[in-house]
């Protein structure tokens, strides 16, 4: 059996004005994430892990923040987009392992529906979001943004 594992890591700042989408899921809060696309730390993180298990470069490869046609694209759509090249190269997601970077929102109450948009993408149910606060320290402590890191497990099919 061909089982490979892929990190992936995402960081944005927050901006006010801008809807927060974490985990593909709009989240109420006065700031939004900024980024070319909608910015979304964990689809972004997750992607990167799926690219690097697979033997992929980096999501900036893929989807430059200098193209003008991925200007505010949703992440979901990133993700679906890496999960069909996982697929062509016959790779099947088997599990993803998130770790949100945090003070606020607090997202354990988004936790399921964003398990859920992720599992209807990547056709897993095997997904674990967890979240840690930075404890005051740095520009995550600090308020000024979320970071993302995520683990992905892969099996070559065939």
């Amino acid at each position: 059996m061909d089982f490979r594992c892929g990190i992936g890591y995402d960081v944005h700042r927050f901006k006010k004005g801008r809807k927060l989408i974490l985990g593909g899921v709009r989240i109420p809060h006065p700031f939004g994430l900024i980024g070319h696309s909608d910015a979304d730390v964990i689809l972004h993180a997750i992607s990167d892990a799926i690219l690097g298990a697979c033997g992929l470069r980096d999501i900036g490869v893929y989807f430059p923040n200098n193209d003008p046609q991925y200007k505010n694209i949703s992440s979901r759509l990133i993700l679906e987009k890496v999960f069909n090249l996982a697929k062509n190269k016959k790779f099947r997601i088997v599990n993803v392992d998130c770790m949100v970077i945090a003070e606020k929102p607090k997202i354990n109450p988004y936790n399921t529906r964003m398990k859920k948009c992720i599992s209807d993408i990547l056709g897993t149910k095997n997904i674990s979001i967890k979240a840690t606060s930075n404890e005051g320290l740095g520009f995550i402590g600090k308020n000024k943004g979320i970071a993302c890191f995520a683990i992905v497990l892969v099996k070559k099919n065939g």
